[in-house]
């Protein structure tokens, strides 16, 4: 029998888990210990269900092109939970010179699919218009131009369209998923589809458009009842003996047979260790085994505060522009990184007649928050939303979620260094590196890999 440790619960050692769940079902000799130093599983993602409300603590759904995370929720029965986003409706804003103006339709991040769309936006001024217009023409240029090496996400986007937009959205829209600054974020990482287009294409314009007339499903998917829903079912179809909580691993040394850990519980050995702690944490843990792994382990991780503002009865008094919500560059004079109408992004979030609005804060702005009570995040976030919306009603429902370090940033070279990486891990033997710092940060890239970590453990054994 293989024994596996799982060193974190958060949806990347869940999945593992419930990978080698199904795996040992089928007959396979291999069981796992999942090891979570906090008393709940799920790491960032939770879901408050009050008043009739569902608000999200983390995550609020997934990218639907990327098929993991539906596949998994299908498997675990929960087809009928499946929604997606309004797309039909779907607009993003940007806060510029203190008001809301929208993106043109048929953007994809800041790159444009109708140009004809810029006519009527007011987002940009005419300068910036003309660097959208004038890049297909540019496009052998372009791709000429293309370095051979990776490169930051700013130098890529400020040579297609210049400052304005990068600044305008490109940095605001990056900063939302990845945390951090364009200036060193890895263009490679973060935007590989559009390396992709600039290599075949070399005008971004041009390849949307090309790419224009392919059915796209909803842009994003989620769980009717909340991604709660989903970590509550994987629990249930993982062998409860497997799982303790509150039992914090504090050393794991390589051994002839495998591993050894150190917890509060005492000591154990495993064949195979899936190291699914935060990246910060696992860097620790391995550094006195392998200095050259940890260095290349060491990276920034920028931190989030998410508050949740559920309004009843409030579809009159709170009046909001239609869309999925607005985001805030920098130099806009709010601590705001950006807001989600959530009612409006994805059905059935609120009671009849409810609001439900989420406010996102960042970088020094989180890390200032985190300093200050609950209930002065609360007020500081309703003072920046009415700020920007105007008076806001008494909220019904408040939750409140701190998230350090919980965004690592992909830096210039990321991909080099995880090759690296992986030659390492690989060198030591019956280890695994799972989470959001290694090969992607949305839910179906950690449910992606932790499965495919389970798979490669039991076919090494049969081999």
């Amino acid at each position: 029998m293989k024994r596996v440790a799982i060193a974190g619960g958060g949806i990347a050692g869940l999945a593992a888990a419930y990978e080698l769940a199904q795996l040992a079902r089928r007959g396979e000799p291999v069981q796992a210990v999942l090891f979570e130093s906090s008393q709940r599983l799920g790491g960032i993602v939770e879901t408050v269900r009050e008043a009739g409300f569902v608000i999200e603590g983390g995550p609020d759904g997934w990218v639907s092109e990327k098929p993991w995370a539906r596949q998994l929720a299908e498997e675990l029965n929960l087809s009928s939970e499946l929604i997606h986003s309004n797309d039909t409706t779907r607009k993003t804003y940007v806060l510029r010179d203190g008001d809301l103006k929208a993106m043109p339709d048929g953007m994809r991040m800041m790159v444009p699919s109708d140009l004809t769309a810029l006519d009527t936006s007011d987002l940009f001024s005419p300068r910036a218009r003309q660097y959208f217009r004038d890049e297909p023409s540019r496009a052998a240029e372009l791709r000429a131009s293309a370095p051979m090496h990776d490169e930051s996400v700013a130098e890529f986007v400020r040579r297609h369209f210049g400052n304005e937009v990068l600044e305008t959205i490109g940095a605001p829209l990056l900063s939302g998923v990845f945390g951090g600054d364009v200036a060193t974020l890895s263009v490679r990482a973060v935007m590989a589809p559009f390396v992709t287009m600039e290599r075949e294409y070399g005008s971004l314009v041009t390849a949307l458009q090309a790419r224009a007339g392919n059915s796209t499903p909803a842009l994003f998917t989620t769980l009717r009842s909340g991604l709660g829903t989903l970590i509550d079912r994987i629990v249930a179809s993982i062998p409860q003996q497997w799982i303790h909580l509150n039992t914090e691993v504090s050393a794991v040394a390589r051994t002839v047979e495998g591993w050894h850990l150190t917890t509060n519980r005492g000591d154990e050995s495993f064949d195979a260790l899936f190291m699914a702690a935060p990246v910060h944490i696992a860097q620790s843990l391995l550094s006195p085994i392998d200095a050259r792994a940890a260095e290349l382990m060491q990276m920034d991780a920028s931190s989030a505060v998410v508050v949740g503002f559920a309004f009843a009865d409030a579809t009159h008094s709170l009046k909001l522009p239609p869309g999925f919500g607005f985001l805030v560059p920098q130099g806009s004079g709010s601590l705001l990184l950006a807001c989600t109408f959530m009612d409006q992004k994805f059905p059935d979030r609120v009671p009849e007649g409810g609001r439900l609005l989420r406010a996102f804060f960042g970088g020094e702005s989180a890390l200032r928050l985190m300093r200050c009570r609950n209930d002065e995040i609360a007020a500081i976030a309703r003072l920046e939303l009415a700020r920007i919306l105007g008076p806001l009603p008494e909220p019904q429902v408040t939750v409140i979620r701190h998230l350090p370090r919980s965004l690592p940033q992909y830096a210039v070279g990321h991909l080099e260094r995880m090759a690296e990486l992986n030659e390492r891990v690989r060198a030591l033997g019956s280890l695994w590196l799972l989470g959001n710092a290694y090969r992607g940060v949305g839910l179906p890239d950690l449910i992606r890999d932790a499965r495919a970590a389970a798979q490669s453990l039991v076919a090494c054994a049969v081999s």
